[in-house]
């Protein structure tokens, strides 16, 4: 069966915008764009859907995120002027109150909260990959699930890279044509040299991609560069050797094979033109997570640099530990507005940046030819934003309405392979008052656990193994 959606208009990204457009579908595929009135001649009998005034767009892509900890949004709002506080409550409250079940809950509300949004495909990060998997399967949505391997101690890689393969087996059994699995060794602070080569040679010889956050803060900087610092004093107090690496950290992953599987780099803070130049020429792309980076008060990335040379990137929110929310619609517009501020984004249109919410991050994740646009033959991933909201009336451009005055909450539609994910106000993959009171249930446990985080630190101190390492996601 064919179904035309019919809009205002139809926002292709590599094409001129159709003016009361419509996109014919059918199955999980496009089968054409054109004006309402071409469309109806040529399917005559099509089942119409009039969404009304509207944008129809490819689906938002989020590069960078971590499902799995959408129950922690707010929870670590004290600690945010102290990175490595940060890390450390995090990673208490993920490892010792948090079951498996809590975890998928959380993982499916925030899976919820982007399909609302208008996300249709994710990168995303996660020490308990199967439960994200499971979560954007339950809801509907597209994605790549990358599991995180921790290990500082080089005496201990062996034996971390042992467990990320079976933890990857285990994921490839549960694989979809919408889901994949990944890999992803942390950062350059939180896995040993020994490691990296070892996941890197695993990802190239298994065809696995691979994300990795990189040159993200002061202290991975200081660590990499100098070998001191908050992440090096922490190293000295658990007992770890780590050599000075001598080099920044995008260097550091050329060094170790990291940048030879073409890797997603997330945030990217703290590089220069050299660094740079090694990333194009390795072809790894990058994931701008720019709101993220200033709440942590990390940086600002150079996103007009990216883009200037030509560097494959996506947006990402990162996690709603560090942003609050997932809506790539007030990313995008952080994003071009933070570039102008510096003087370095004038050049930036909203059309360039709508690009790179959704081709951008298709591309980023290796899938280019796949979704990302709204052509004949790709997946029929799309989106319908509202156009008519006090808000955004009058609107003379329809790609500056969605990015300068429009936000996820004016998403009507989210459609992934051809089915409909989110529709006026109800997700209809999932029990979403469940969820929502499955979560209200967790959120009170960790409220309630502060009490018994310090005496967990304490232990993760006095324990120099791998499971004292810490497990964090920023």
């Amino acid at each position: 069966m064919t179904t035309l959606y019919c809009a205002r208009a139809v926002v292709p990204i590599a094409a001129a915008i159709i003016e009361d457009g419509a996109i014919a579908v059918a199955g999980d595929r496009i089968l054409k764009l054109g004006r309402r009135s071409e469309l109806t001649a040529e399917f005559p009998n099509a089942r119409h859907d009039d969404l009304g005034a509207v944008a129809i767009l490819p689906g938002l892509v989020n590069t960078h995120s971590h499902l799995e900890l959408t129950a922690m949004r707010g929870y670590l709002e004290a600690e945010e002027s102290d990175f490595f506080a940060w890390l450390r409550k995090l990673t208490v409250a993920r490892l010792e109150r948090m079951t498996p079940d809590d975890l998928l809950v959380s993982a499916s509300w925030g899976a919820c909260e982007a399909a609302r949004s208008g996300v249709t495909c994710f990168g995303d990060a996660s020490d308990a990959a199967e439960q994200s998997m499971k979560a954007l399967q339950d809801v509907g949505l597209r994605g790549t699930v990358y599991q995180e391997s921790f290990g500082p101690d080089h005496r201990l890689a062996r034996e971390n890279f042992t467990k990320l393969q079976e933890k990857v087996a285990r994921l490839r059994e549960i694989e979809t044509p919408l889901v994949r699995a990944g890999v992803s060794p942390h950062s350059p602070y939180t896995v040993c040299a020994d490691q990296l080569e070892l996941i890197a040679e695993f990802a190239r010889a298994e065809k696995l991609p691979l994300m990795i956050h990189a040159a993200e803060s002061a202290a991975e900087d200081l660590l990499l560069r100098e070998g001191r610092g908050p992440f090096a004093e922490g190293m000295v107090r658990r007992n770890i050797e780590w050599p000075t690496a001598g080099v920044s950290p995008i260097k550091h992953l050329e060094r170790h094979g990291i940048l030879d599987t073409n890797p997603l780099l997330a945030h990217c803070i703290r590089v220069d033109e050299a660094d740079l130049d090694t990333v194009k020429h390795h072809g790894a792309a990058i994931a701008h997570c720019p709101r993220s980076n200033a709440k942590l008060g990390h940086g600002r990335a150079p996103f007009a640099r990216f883009l200037q040379a030509k560097i494959a990137v996506g947006l990402g929110s990162d996690s709603v530990a560090s942003n609050n929310d997932c809506d790539l619609l007030q990313e995008a517009r952080f994003a071009v507005l933070t570039a102008r501020a510096a003087g370095e984004g004038a050049a930036i249109s909203a059309a360039e940046t709508l690009r790179v919410a959704t081709a951008g991050g298709a591309r980023a994740l290796g899938a280019a030819e796949q979704f990302g646009l709204l052509a004949p033959g790709l997946a029929a991933d799309f989106i319908a934003v509202s156009l008519d909201g006090v808000h955004q009336i009058p609107g003379y451009d329809v790609p500056a309405t969605l990015i300068f005055a429009s936000s996820g909450r004016d998403v009507r539609l989210t459609v992934v392979a051809g089915r409909e994910i989110y529709r006026d106000g109800a997700v209809k993959t999932v029990d979403e008052e469940r969820l929502r009171a499955r979560l209200k249930e967790i959120a009170t446990k960790l409220g309630a656990g502060g009490g018994a985080a310090e005496a967990v630190l304490q232990r993760m101190r006095n324990q120099p193994d791998a499971a004292t390492t810490f497990k964090e996601s920023s």
